[in-house]
């Protein structure tokens, strides 16, 4: 359990009083951040992280003989029928691989080169390999195949030590100053989260409706009147920092949730259906709140969605058949959204996840925690159609398996990953570092896949 920081008193405190959602995030004791001019082109990143470590073992299958030989002999009863496959065939590669069957919206992405692969990621400190990794001769992220710490550390970029920002907040700082305006540019659709989390910027956080950061005032004149009061002692002046940081933040969550919701307000309903899944209405949301992006004065914006459901220890295969489908429709929609506002190569969507799990599975007909994962990058600006890293050897004790278990050790890091979405984004290459701290340690800093 890691001591409670001030920014988790402030957090806290504005959770209680928006009794349950958590709102905007005021960052470092409500430091307000310099706004300056405003961009004429507009980019959005939106990350969508798997809850629980996604095995993305089934998810991306090698379907040549020896590929998928490998593959079926180490999976056994989690082995996915080879005529099952939606095949694909990534140009540098030159041979075929198979998307999970529930992927049909995402393969038909992929063919029309709107989705691209990112193979075996996850957090490194440095370059390293199965000798080094077995016989200690390399510095590793804390606490390996650990849910909390691997969560925190996609999110934070920072695989050593525990970080109060995410690697999207630190962005939001670098970016905000030069295209934003006065309301947050980080939005968060799925709760309170690191990710967003900044050190100078402010990000607005919801688990429901962000235009409504309280619950319990339906307009009523009694309602308005305890709104009221409740405004008026969020403006007494305490004498106590923290008590009036946690004020500033739910000061902030009020007239930051009035803001969307005129914007919103004022949007032209969408056509694109969505699914009416958790995701799909997170998405459906971060597709609204885009639509509203020139009344809110933005030409960058950053959004966190998520789905949980991932930690299969046990019957694996119906679980992940259903979470698959949702990610597929669920994307493929927000993907045709943006191409119905006529920005779609102005919107870059990712994935993320815990870890991923181990090829071997375990006597439930499930897996266990691991580390390399595959992940998705989809829009207008990706070079979809392929395949980018390293997809690893399906070998137990192979060069890639860090524990004889079919856990793949990455060979491109996160930091890798996110700094060429946060180069694309319009990050100076020389400010990636201050996001990303290990990417020097790493020849490649950006990749090749937007």
């Amino acid at each position: 359990m890691r001591k409670m920081t001030r920014r988790d008193f402030v957090r806290n405190s504005c959770c209680s009083a928006a009794a349950g959602v958590a709102a905007a995030s005021f960052g470092r004791l409500g430091l307000m951040n310099a706004m300056a001019q405003t961009s004429a082109d507009y980019k959005a990143l939106v990350c969508v992280f798997m809850f629980g470590g996604n095995d993305s073992n089934n998810m991306i299958i090698p379907l040549d003989n020896t590929g998928y030989g490998s593959y079926s002999s180490i999976r056994g009863s989690l082995a996915l029928a080879r005529g099952q496959l939606l095949s694909v065939t990534p140009p540098s590669l030159g041979s075929p691989f198979g998307f999970h069957p529930g992927f049909v919206d995402l393969q038909k992405l992929f063919n029309n080169r709107k989705l691209a692969v990112l193979a075996n990621v996850g957090t490194l400190v440095q370059p390293t390999n199965r000798s080094q990794f077995m016989q200690r001769q390399t510095s590793l992220p804390q606490n390996l195949f650990s849910h909390e710490d691997q969560q925190a550390q996609m999110q934070t970029a920072a695989a050593e030590t525990l970080s109060d920002a995410g690697w999207g907040g630190r962005l939001a700082d670098k970016i905000q100053s030069i295209y934003g305006g006065t309301f947050p540019i980080s939005i968060s659709l799925a709760g309170t989260n690191v990710f967003v989390e900044g050190l100078a910027v402010r990000a607005m956080e919801s688990s429901g409706d962000p235009t409504k950061p309280l619950t319990g005032f339906s307009g009523s004149n009694s309602d308005n009147a305890r709104l009221a009061a409740l405004q008026s002692l969020l403006t007494f002046d305490s004498g106590l920092s923290l008590i009036q940081s946690a004020s500033k933040v739910t000061s902030n969550a009020l007239a930051d949730g009035k803001t969307l919701a005129t914007a919103l307000a004022a949007n032209k309903a969408l056509m694109t259906a969505f699914p009416t899944s958790g995701l799909g209405g997170q998405l459906k949301q971060v597709a609204n709140i885009i639509q509203a992006r020139s009344a809110l004065g933005l030409a960058r914006q950053i959004f966190f969605v998520s789905i949980g459901g991932f930690d299969t220890h046990s019957d694996q295969l119906p679980q992940q058949d259903k979470l698959f489908k949702d990610l597929s429709a669920s994307m493929n929609a927000f993907y045709s959204a943006t191409v119905e506002m006529g920005i779609d190569a102005s919107v870059t969507a990712f994935t993320l996840s815990d870890f991923a799990r181990t090829l071997q599975p375990d006597s439930t007909s499930g897996t266990d925690h691991a580390w390399g994962g595959h992940h998705l990058i989809m829009g207008g600006a990706a070079k979809g159609g392929d395949f980018y890293g390293t997809f690893p050897t399906l070998a137990l004790g192979g060069p890639d398996d860090a524990t004889n278990q079919g856990r793949w050790i990455p060979t491109t890091s996160l930091d890798q990953y996110g700094a060429t979405l946060a180069q694309w984004f319009g990050v100076a290459a020389a400010d990636l570092p201050s996001i990303f701290p290990n990417l020097g340690n790493f020849t490649a800093p950006t990749l090749k896949f937007i």
